[in-house]
């Protein structure tokens, strides 16, 4: 396959998530690379949190696909009636919904979150979910965009956040700066986060400096030689591995 065909297969999430997928890096492989190695490439659970942010992000980039998301009007997911209506898939409350569509609004209503999002007119070249995927250092990674704002010049990164004042730490502990230094090579734009704090609704743009961009490159050189030598040594036995540290 060509890339435009491999691209093309991407914007498709099961085949983004899939086993077609899953043959190139990603900035979600880098934590368990960096931390856990041996857990590569395994199927992670299903988490609430996942889901809600999955909702918050169709909510403003694919509004048309809402539908795919079941909602159970219970005030927790220990209820009977959850367990009951949910057949055991995890599913949204509405309580969750609703606090996600109060952000939604805030956020659109800014005029200069709105323009990043939507573009300021017609003209604007906007475009969202976009897959990428080259070379990064020495392996083949992919990604995809929230938003690819032309104009601006700029990909722009969707998050919610527990405590916006303290997203320049959680930044760093969720590998941010790891998706902006892939970003930022596949596809040739400097990248911003528009965040929400999901308790407040306070909206912070945080743009990217070098020194963000340095460690998110030093996390991806560690990630390829954590790669390197689990996955592409032969005669390595993973079961040798150990972690040695002094105390």
């Amino acid at each position: 396959m060509n890339k435009k065909e491999i691209l093309k297969k991407l914007e498709n999430d099961e085949h983004y998530y899939g086993d077609f997928g899953r043959q190139y890096l990603s900035n979600s492989d880098i934590g368990t690379l960096l931390n856990n190695p041996l857990a590569f490439k395994k199927p992670s659970k299903p988490s609430s949190a996942f889901l809600v942010g999955g909702y918050f992000h169709t909510c403003i980039l694919e509004p048309d696909k809402l539908k795919k998301y079941k909602i159970v009007e219970s005030s927790s997911r220990n209820t009977k009636m959850y367990k009951e209506m949910s057949g055991g898939e995890l599913c949204l409350l509405q309580h969750e919904v609703d606090g996600i569509e109060l952000m939604t609004d805030k956020m659109l209503n800014n005029e200069v979150c709105r323009d990043l999002i939507r573009g300021t007119d017609n003209k604007v070249k906007i475009d969202y979910e976009v897959p990428g995927v080259g070379k990064v250092n020495d392996y083949v990674w992919k990604g995809k965009a929230d938003i690819v704002n032309h104009a601006e010049k700029l990909v722009v990164d969707l998050k919610t956040t527990a405590d916006i004042q303290k997203f320049k730490w959680s930044a760093s502990k969720y590998n941010y700066d790891s998706q902006a230094y892939i970003y930022r090579k596949l596809f040739g734009y400097d990248m911003i986060f528009i965040v929400i704090d999901k308790t407040t609704h306070q909206i912070g743009i945080f743009d990217c400096s070098p020194e963000f961009y340095a460690s998110g490159k030093d996390k991806v050189d560690r990630a390829e030689k954590a790669y390197e030598l689990f996955y592409q040594s032969e005669g390595f036995d993973p079961k040798q591995y150990f972690i040695s540290k002094t105390l």
